[in-house]
């Protein structure tokens, strides 16, 4: 009977540590899994975060904005237009001069916009072609010095009958180098 009890004790050890063992895991694991009950109401539950409907819904918000922005120029332009010619239909005794007033007031500020528009034209297309030169010095340093590197690698690479490399250019190359570190110009 005894044996019984202490076999009996061995194995509540085990479960013991077992149930520890399995406590500690849930502990470093976070816990316990979620109920299936859990789970489903986490899925259905709407948290309001969708990157892309946020996108969405900022660019819808951004074109409105431009839209209205277009509508109340619009508007503007032709309050402007509607005085012009309300104002243009009305004939006065001083054989319509305020009519020839009024036209090149408003040419002179179609002209305007045209000229701001142009102005801003040229100055991208300034730029643009600024850019294209920068661009085109850069490509051009690059094919350069890839040349140059080529030639050097050509004149690196070169063996002699037996297979040895030739010393001659290695040479010259570390004295090229050795001169570019100490500064000293390599034209003497």
């Amino acid at each position: 009977m005894k044996k019984f009890h202490q076999r009996d004790e061995h194995e509540t050890d085990r479960t013991k540590s077992a149930e520890t063992k399995r406590m500690k895991n849930m502990k470093r694991l976070g816990g316990g899994g979620l109920s299936l009950q859990t789970f489903a109401n986490m899925k259905s539950n709407k948290n309001g975060y969708n990157p892309s409907l946020i996108k969405k819904q900022k660019e819808f918000y951004k074109n409105a904005k431009y839209v209205s922005k277009f509508r109340k120029s619009m508007k503007q332009q032709n309050y402007h237009d509607k005085n012009e010619i309300g104002e243009s239909s009305k004939v006065d005794d001083n054989d319509g001069c305020v009519d020839d007033d009024k036209q090149k007031v408003k040419s002179n500020k179609r002209i305007g916009l045209e000229d701001v528009y142009k102005q801003t034209k040229e100055e991208m297309e300034k730029a643009r072609m600024e850019r294209e030169a920068i661009f085109q010095a850069k490509k051009e340093a690059k094919e350069e010095a890839e040349s140059r590197r080529k030639v050097a690698k050509g004149k690196m690479m070169r063996k002699t009958r037996h297979g040895q490399p030739v010393m001659k250019y290695r040479i010259e190359h570390l004295l090229d180098s050795i001169k570019k570190s100490a500064g000293i110009d390599g034209s003497s």
